[in-house]
């Protein structure tokens, strides 16, 4: 018989029970839920090949990718059909020394290179002699029937690949020689960014930071129609291997999209989403139309978006400006609806009471409850589309993102793929700055302490 149907009060036993059985069901229904969350993971590792990926993953050249982010290399070349020598920075042509650098020497039958801490390489004729420390000297030849390798006794390293059709080797991450029929090539890598400021042929390239500070300040000009200050300027603006007056322009463009676009959308979806408020249209069929209208609009990703308005009106800022509008109006108008169903009637009602018309009702019983929403709604939404005008550009909407492919389409650019990065980091963060203290002045009237 059931003490609680009776009005009694359950003795201490049943308590007991109840509370384990209570216990129980909690902690079966605890290890249900990671079963299955083991199994989902278990599945998703099969179907997504992980260990394939893992298996085919290549640690070492992402070592590579990063170390040429942060430094360059300079090729000293010999050209095995016309015994021609070059020196370049990148091997660049636009970038070669006319005199050798310090470290290289350069006599009638010989190049000794000397490539630090005891490494060195000298060329001679068809023949190139490495030395390594630690490990001995090796000799290379190029020769018609193939490349022919004199190693020192003992075990091949692994940073050594020689075989007939070419010889490589790279004993550190600053090293590395290599011969092929054709040529011989020695780099030697170094730290920074190679003419980051000015042009490897510009005559500034010989000036120091203190001698640049004071050109600037001479009136004695180097060239006649500019004086020295724009000069400078120029010669930074327009360096050819950085393109910094380019990059600029790209990053302004993909914030001009970040805030054409969400300004339209805030625009749109604002009186939109009165259509979408059940308390201020009565009609549901208007509310419902309205409403799938958001859905579809959200419903489509930005990225489609974009790629049908580059087939619709090419490749450009408009295009991503569009994008993120269309998205963003069914995001917007979705929360502002919202914020419109859950305002308060009583301050509503309190303006009517005065006599207001609905023009003014609207002002100043509706807008200030959902003003705080509405700015801060749409300034967190322009420093995420900040972001997101960056892979719209990558599609082809133009902008800092379309720079960014461009650079990580060949592997002899990441210095200038980590530049645009960090001045796409360094305008999401100014951005959100700018977005916060907006929202702090337009809400609370005064900038305070977030």
């Amino acid at each position: 018989m059931n003490v609680t149907a009776l009005g009694l009060e359950p003795g201490p036993h049943a308590r007991r029970q109840a509370v384990i059985a209570s216990v129980r069901r909690r902690t079966n229904l605890g290890f249900a839920i990671l079963a299955a969350a083991l199994a989902y993971l278990a599945y998703a590792w099969v179907a997504f090949d992980m260990t394939g990926l893992i298996s085919r993953a290549q640690p070492d050249r992402a070592i590579l990718l990063a170390i040429d982010s942060v430094a360059h290399k300079v090729h000293v070349s010999k050209s095995l059909r016309n015994d021609r020598v070059t020196i370049a920075v990148e091997g660049e042509r636009t970038a070669t020394y006319d005199e050798p650098p310090d470290w290289v020497s350069r006599s009638d039958d010989a190049i000794r290179v000397d490539l630090g801490d005891g490494y060195g390489a000298e060329i001679v004729g068809r023949t190139v002699h490495f030395t390594v420390p630690g490990y001995g000297d090796i000799t290379v030849r190029a020769e018609t029937a193939g490349i022919v390798t004199t190693l020192p006794d003992g075990p091949v390293p692994d940073w050594l690949n020689a075989t007939k059709a070419k010889f490589d080797a790279r004993p550190s991450l600053g090293r590395r020689v290599q011969v092929s029929r054709a040529r011989i090539e020695v780099h030697r890598f170094f730290m920074g960014w190679e003419n980051f400021f000015f042009p490897f042929n510009s005559e500034l390239q010989a000036y120091s930071f203190g001698d640049i500070l004071s050109l600037i300040g001479s009136a004695e000009r180097l060239k006649p129609e500019m004086s020295n200050g724009a000069y400078v300027f120029d010669t930074f603006w327009r360096n050819p291997d950085w393109q910094h007056g380019n990059v600029f322009v790209a990053l302004l463009e993909t914030l001009l999209m970040a805030v054409l676009g969400t300004i339209t959308a805030a625009f749109v979806g604002l009186p939109l989403a009165v259509l979408a408020a059940r308390n201020f249209t009565p009609s549901g069929i208007v509310r419902f139309v309205v409403r799938r209208l958001f859905d579809f609009l959200r419903g489509i990703d930005m990225l489609i978006w974009s790629l049908i308005f580059i087939r619709a009106f090419g490749l450009g800022p408009l295009t991503g400006a569009l994008a993120i509008a269309f998205t963003d109006t069914g995001s917007l108008g979705k929360l502002f609806s919202e914020a419109l169903e859950n305002i308060d009637g009583k301050q509503v009602e309190g303006v009517k009471s005065t006599g207001a018309r609905r023009i003014q009702t609207y002002r100043f019983g509706v807008i200030p409850q959902i003003l705080p929403i509405f700015v801060s709604q749409g300034l967190y939404y322009l420093e995420s589309n900040t972001r997101s005008a960056t892979v719209i550009g990558a599609l082809g909407a133009g902008g800092i993102g379309l720079m960014l492919v461009e650079t990580m389409r060949t592997s002899r650019d990441w210095e200038n793929t980590l530049y645009i990065i960090i001045l796409t980091v360094i305008l999401v963060v100014m951005m959100d700055s700018l977005s916060g203290w907006l929202r702090r002045r337009l809400i609370h009237g005064r900038d305070v302490n977030a």
